[in-house]
């Protein structure tokens, strides 16, 4: 007898793999076992010498072929066995078998959360089936992972699933290995799984017979339709949830939770619901109904009637208000299933009308977030919902979502006129994630649900990276951690400028250091001396006695970009264009305009957008019209724009500004900090055109109103708006100043801010375009990486992109993780780890 032990890591536990390797290898006809431990899964299998090559071999070949949807096999390493004895017990086993799990050192992954696959669904809904209408409903294909595990190896009692054991009927489905719930850790039914209820805000439990439902489930969804406001605990955290279509819900929703213009996420019952507010592609629906279940960004509209050659659904014949359900193509004699538009009076009971959806869900927005529903809790809700619900998260504006019963009743019991709770753990907080297709790939903008803590693995020569943690910036934060070859980077943890999402860092990061068993041997940090993330790193390095490794914010935004696509360690610098808010810079003051020419090791900084002050510091963040006049006083000075352009609107409202006070803040330079900041021009261009608010109450805000109001005017602007070009101390500078005289002048003339947005988004495009190339050239680097928050922005990114593509460059954007600060760990712990590697890491 020969025999083999084969090792598989990668994703490999939670998953349905063991079931899968157990049924190949009977089917294969092959002897042996298979475990669980801390490297990921151990297979050791044995034949007859004749037959055993090409058993283990086809056994294997069609181990990659059929791995289950959620696994992915990183690597399989084979060895043969040689102790005598193990080959003994293994040749005298009837069967190939299923080992316990083993615990041992941790070098495996735990997968994400996964949203509920079609055959749990159909169980739900089936009234013969013995778990129809349970809402922890799940399988080896599906359910929670993240959100409910505590240490590894992932086995039931390491899940907050302990607290129920098995009926007879679940453990028997979780000992068979030929069913698919065969060591489902969640597994569980209504005989002996978690129980869902409601309950009002001073915790009293409610009755649904008593509100005319069969469950609480279904009253849940009677209390929508009446227009109520519930919490609803579902995966990862809980949400705020009224209907869409109801203007005075959702407007008391934002009053409750105080978020006041910050677009609302939505979810629907399924596509064709989906399809009557939004676009839809065939990629975007892959997305939505694919394990991730993101909320994806979709352009508002029918999408059918754009794909097919016809007109939105927005432009159907309309009563009231409401809007027909069908594809819109042509007029038609006729409303049938062929989507013709029906050109006879339209009956008010019609079934093919759609409510509109109230107008302070996305206001000024021309995308939607929509999501499918991805547990069952949301599958049974949405049953009976022919328009979509608001689902936000589950918290006071900008605090950490609620994830815990008692805390949610504290927090949310003010906010929510009803709770829908339930009684399974949720140890771990996520929130869902977000993407938005561009330049023809899906890209994360919030990297979450669905998707963390998946490891990615780091690009060729970082195999022997010792064990690093990379913390982090201050916004969007998540931190980073570096072993035997991989990134894990945590799920979205939020601003740490919020002390209650700074203490769930703290208690995340510690838990993901218990769960993955690392020990880090250097910490990598921005080089903010404020930044809570920072301050917590120094702490460390000092108390563990490892090396701190400082890294520029813009340099690990350029080394994020080169890991996500998996650039090597040796392939040398490319050019980054880094576009940002502002970032700290390693002279000490604020970028966030920047073209890095730079590699992992190393940067330097070659061009620049032209500084610009910050009248009142933070105060400019957050008053776009401070901005506006800081750039036109550094364009020549405000008194001669205010003669030349007397009685212009945005003279005029920046004329009862206290600009006397500004200007003394910038002539002494008190409050008013310089900085390359991309993100301060949009909000001066926001506020010249009027549109993003007086006093921003979300980051983005201005520049999200901007792109909003150009989006349809892209192709009717020409040659956009011209920026100068300086050579200064620090490399090339881009000047934006001249585009205040032509966008000042349009106005003057009434063109349409449309056009003017436009014209800008255009403009900005092909100033960095063409300095791109000229300084490509100039320092021979044939690619180009874009990253920042800023190039969350779909119509400069693509236009951008297109640009530096026809010209011959290859052009290196971000989509595994965000462009904005949320991927900037990984940037942290390249740099970093490429600095260990090379032995010129600072202490």
């Amino acid at each position: 007898m020969t025999g083999e032990a084969i090792r598989v890591r990668g994703l490999v536990q939670g998953v349905g793999f063991r079931p899968t390797v157990w049924r190949l290898a009977r089917e294969c006809g092959l002897r042996g076992d298979v475990r669980n431990d801390g490297e990921g899964v151990l297979i050791r299998v044995c034949g007859s010498v004749a037959g055993e090559d090409a058993g283990v071999g086809g056994f294997l070949r069609r181990l990659r072929e059929e791995c289950p949807p959620l696994a992915r096999i990183d690597t399989i390493e084979r060895c043969p066995i040689v102790d005598p004895q193990a080959l003994t017990d293994l040749a005298q086993r009837a069967a190939f078998v299923i080992l316990e799990s083993a615990a041992t050192a941790v070098h495996t992954g735990i997968v994400a959360d996964a949203a509920t696959c079609t055959a749990c669904v159909a169980e739900i809904r089936d009234p013969a089936d013995r778990r129809y209408r349970y809402p922890f409903t799940n399988c080896t294909h599906c359910g929670p992972r993240l959100s409910i595990v505590a240490g590894i190896p992932y086995d039931r009692a390491r899940t907050s699933m302990a607290a129920f054991p098995m009926c007879p009927d679940c453990a028997a489905e979780y000992k068979d290995p030929s069913d698919r719930r065969f060591h489902a850790q969640p597994n569980a039914c209504p005989v002996c799984g978690p129980k869902v209820w409601l309950q009002d805000g001073a915790g009293r439990v409610l009755d649904p017979a008593a509100l005319g439902a069969e469950d609480a489930i279904a009253a849940a969804s009677l209390l929508l339709a009446e227009g109520r406001i519930l919490a609803i605990k579902g995966i990862g955290g809980f949400h705020l949830a009224c209907d869409a279509t109801n203007p005075d819900a959702v407007a008391e929703l934002r009053r409750r939770k105080r978020r006041y213009a910050k677009p609302l996420a939505l979810m629907a019952r399924d596509l064709e619901v989906i399809r009557g507010y939004c676009r839809v592609t065939g990629q975007d629906a892959a997305l939505l109904a694919g394990p991730g279940a993101p909320i994806l960004l979709l352009e508002r509209g029918g999408s059918d009637g754009a794909e097919r050659g016809g007109t939105s659904a927005d432009d159907a014949m309309s009563l009231d208000g409401f809007r027909c359900a069908l594809p819109v193509l042509e007029l038609d004699d006729s409303c049938g299933e062929d989507g013709f538009r029906c050109a006879l009076p339209i009956l008010r009971d019609c079934d093919r009308l759609l409510r509109p959806l109230a107008a302070d869900v996305a206001p000024g927005q021309t995308t939607l977030g929509v999501m499918l529903p991805y547990s069952p809790i949301h599958h049974l809700l949405l049953a009976d919902w022919d328009r979509p619900l608001v689902m936000t998260s589950g918290n006071l504006s900008e605090e950490p979502q609620c994830i815990d019963n008692a805390d949610a009743l504290g927090r949310l019991g003010q906010l929510a006129d009803v709770l829908l709770m339930h009684d399974r753990a949720i140890l771990n907080r996520v929130d869902d994630s977000v993407v938005r297709v561009m330049a023809g790939e899906p890209r994360l903008l919030r990297r979450a649900r669905g998707y963390a803590p998946t490891p990615l693995p780091l690009p060729p020569g970082f195999e022997a990276a010792p064990p690093l943690l990379a913390l982090g910036g201050e916004l969007k934060n998540t931190f980073c951690l570096v072993r035997d070859g991989q990134a894990i980077l945590s799920q979205h943890l939020g601003d740490l400028e919020d002390a209650k999402t700074a203490r769930e860092y703290e208690r995340t990061l510690a838990l993901y250091l218990e769960l993955f068993q690392v020990v880090p041997e250097a910490l990598a940090v921005d080089l903010h001396p404020d930044y809570r993330s920072s301050l917590i790193g120094r702490d460390r390095a000092a108390r563990d006695g490892v090396p701190l490794i400082g890294v520029q914010h813009h340099h690990a935004h350029l080394a994020s970009t080169l890991a996500d696509n998996g650039w090597p360690l040796d392939a040398g610098p490319v050019l980054g264009i880094l576009l940002d808010g502002l970032g700290y810079g390693s002279d000490g003051t604020l970028w966030g305009g920047e073209f890095l020419l730079g590699d992992y090791l190393d940067f330097k900084r070659v061009a620049h957008l032209k500084p610009v002050a910050m009248p009142g510091g933070t105060r400019a963040i957050l008053e776009p019209w401070r901005n506006l006049y800081a750039h036109l006083e550094s364009a020549g000075g405000w008194a001669a724009w205010r003669a030349r352009f007397a009685g212009l609107e945005p003279i005029e409202r920046l004329d009862a500004k206290p600009l006397a006070i500004l200007s003394t803040l910038i002539a002494r330079g008190l409050n008013a900090p310089l900085s390359s900041s991309t993100g301060r021009l949009f909000d001066a261009v926001a506020a010249g055109l009027g549109v993003g608010g007086e006093v921003l109450t979300y980051e983005g805000q201005a520049a999200i109103a901007l792109e909003s109001l150009a989006a349809d005017a892209m192709d009717r602007v020409g040659d956009g708006y011209p920026f100068g070009r300086s050579t200064g101390p620090t490399g090339e500078v881009l000047d934006p100043a001249p585009l205040w005289d032509h966008l000042l002048a349009d106005l003057s003339r009434g063109r349409p801010p449309e056009e003017i947005a436009a014209a800008f988004h255009v403009g900005l495009a092909t100033a960095l375009g063409t300095l791109a190339l000229d300084l490509a050239s100039r320092h021979g680097v044939p690619t180009v990486a874009l990253s920042g928050g800023v190039f969350q922005n779909r119509l400069l990114l693509e236009s951008v992109t297109s640009g530096l593509q026809a010209a011959g460059l290859r052009v290196l954007l971000q989509r595994q993780v965000p462009a904005n600060d949320g991927g900037i760990s990984l940037g942290q712990a390249t740099v970093g780890a490429a600095q260990v590697l090379n032995g010129t890491s600072g202490t």
